[in-house]
């Protein structure tokens, strides 16, 4: 066999790592079982949990930001005014506000 179980996970870069997350999070389940190799697993598990955790981090601020985006955007292209920027940065500041308080 020439390998490929994992989708050729052992050749993925940064970016390409993210689109294999349940091909690592079987690896990882592969070499806990390996008594010789647990560090690997716990690396691995460690690896997918951050991965993990950015996917969220950048969800939450694409959530946030994604109403400013789409007023300055609209703004540079003439469909909206200046006004609209400043009401999205109004509800963009109050998300920002609600999300501090909760991490208190």
């Amino acid at each position: 066999m020439s390998g490929g179980s994992y989708d050729y996970l052992c050749y993925k870069d940064s970016q390409d790592i993210r689109s294999l997350m349940r091909q690592l999070a079987d690896m990882a389940e592969r070499l806990s079982g390996l008594e010789y190799a647990r560090d690997a697993a716990q690396e691995t598990t460690a690896l997918l949990l951050t991965l993990r955790q950015q996917d969220v981090l950048v969800s939450t601020y694409i959530d946030r930001l994604s109403g400013v985006w789409h007023a300055v955007e609209w703004w540079d292209s003439q469909d909206s005014g200046e006004e609209a920027v400043k009401e999205a940065l109004t509800r963009y500041r109050a998300k920002r506000g609600s999300h501090e308080a909760d991490s208190r």
